[in-house]
C-alpha cells in the first residue's frame, strides 16, 4: 500500500506553508482564492486525504454534512450535489443528500432530522421556507441556506444567485441581438420573493432600459421541467402570440422549449433566439447548444462549505451571519447566434 501523503508534502507541492494547507483543509476564510485553488489542486494531484477519524475523535464531530434539496432528479440539483460532494471530500467531509419536495413541512423536517442523525451541519435549499422561518433555522446547529426565499444578511448564513442581474443580462443579450418581442417561460406576475419573481424583475428592467413595452401576456408561469418548457411554447404558439426571443428561467425549461420550437417548425436562432439560466452540463450539448447564465456554481459551493465548516469549527461569532451572492456570467452559444 502506498504511504499516506502528508500535509507537509502538499505544502511543498503547492509552494505554501503547512499552516496555509491546514487553513484550507479546515475552511478558514482568510486564504486568497488563488492560494486556495493551488492547495486544492495539489491535494487532488497527490491524493492527500484528511485523517477524518483522528479529527473527529479530537473534535467530537461525525464528519458528515447533510444536503437537503427539493428534487434530486432536477439536473441543477444533481450538479450541485456532485460539486459539493467533491469539494467536501477534499475537506474530509461526506455529504448525505435528502429530497424535500420543496414543501415547508419537509424542509423543516430535514432540519429536525439533521440534528437527530448527528450531522455536523446542514446545507438546505429553501423553497417552502422564507424569511418568516429564518428564526426556526437559526440555532446552535450549523446551517447554511441556499436559494431566494431567505434573504438579507443577519438572519442566517445564506448563499444565493444573482437572479435579478442574471436575468437582466440574459434579456439584454437578446435585445442586443435584435429581439423585440421577448417571451418568458417560468416567469411570474407574483410579487413574492422566489426565483421566478426575481428573474422576472431582471427581465422587466432590461425591457425598460431598452424602451421596450412590458407585455404581461408574454410572461408564462410554468413548472421548471422539460414538459413545462414545451407546454409554454405550445401555449404561445396556440394563442397566436408573436415572439422572436425566449428567456427561460432555467436551462431545463429552455431544453423543453427547444424541442417544442422544432416541433412547430420554428428555427433557433433564425426565428426565435433562446437563452436559459443555470448553465447545467446538458446546455452545452443540446442542438443548438444553449446560451445561458452561469450563476457561479463553484464559487457558491465553496462559499456554502466555508460558511458551514467555519461554524462547525466554532470560528464564527454566534450572531454574525453572512450572505454570499454568486458571480454570474453570460455564456453565449448557438441558440442566440454566437
Amino acid at each position: 500500500m502506498a504511504p499516506r501523503v502528508t500535509m507537509s508534502e502538499v505544502a511543498k507541492a503547492a509552494g505554501v506553508s503547512v499552516m496555509t494547507v491546514s487553513n484550507v483543509v479546515n475552511g478558514h476564510r482568510y486564504v486568497s482564492e488563488a492560494t486556495r485553488e493551488r492547495v486544492l489542486e495539489a491535494i487532488d494531484r497527490l491524493g492527500y486525504r484528511v485523517n477524518v477519524a483522528a479529527r473527529n475523535l479530537r473534535s467530537g464531530s461525525t464528519g458528515i454534512i447533510g444536503l437537503a434539496v427539493p428534487d434530486i432528479d432536477a439536473p441543477y440539483f444533481g450538479q450541485l450535489a456532485a460539486l459539493l460532494t467533491r469539494r467536501a471530500t477534499r475537506l474530509g467531509y461526506q455529504i448525505v443528500v435528502e429530497q424535500t419536495g420543496a414543501t415547508r413541512e419537509s424542509e423543516l423536517s430535514a432540519l429536525t432530522h439533521s440534528r437527530l442523525r448527528m450531522y455536523d451541519g446542514l446545507i438546505i435549499s429553501t423553497v417552502g421556507l422564507g424569511n418568516e422561518e429564518a428564526e426556526q433555522l437559526r440555532s446552535e446547529f450549523p446551517v447554511v441556506a441556499l436559494g431566494e426565499r431567505i434573504t438579507g444578511a443577519g438572519a442566517l448564513d445564506h448563499v444565493a444567485m444573482a437572479n435579478v442581474a442574471g436575468a437582466e443580462a440574459a434579456t439584454r443579450h437578446l435585445i442586443e441581438r435584435g429581439c423585440r418581442r421577448i417571451a418568458v417561460l417560468g416567469g411570474t406576475l407574483d410579487a413574492g420573493v422566489n426565483a421566478g419573481s426575481l428573474r422576472t424583475e431582471g427581465y422587466r428592467r432590461a425591457l425598460a432600459e431598452a424602451g421596450l413595452p412590458w407585455r404581461p401576456e408574454l410572461v408564462l408561469e410554468r413548472a421548471y421541467t422539460l414538459a413545462g418548457g414545451a407546454e409554454g411554447v405550445r401555449a404561445l404558439v396556440g394563442a397566436g402570440l408573436a415572439f422572436d426571443g425566449l428567456v427561460c428561467m432555467t436551462d431545463t425549461l429552455a431544453l423543453g422549449a427547444l424541442r417544442a420550437l422544432a416541433d412547430h417548425g420554428r428555427s433557433v436562432p433564425g426565428d426565435v433566439r433562446v437563452i436559459g439560466f443555470d448553465d447545467i452540463e446538458q446546455a452545452a450539448y443540446s442542438v443548438p447548444s444553449l446560451s445561458t447564465v452561469a450563476p457561479g456554481h463553484s464559487e457558491m459551493a465553496d462559499a456554502a462549505l466555508r460558511l458551514l465548516t467555519e461554524r462547525i469549527a466554532g470560528r464564527r461569532d454566534e450572531g454574525a451571519f453572512e450572505e454570499f451572492v454568486g458571480p454570474h456570467r453570460l455564456v453565449v452559444r448557438e441558440s442566440t447566434g454566437n
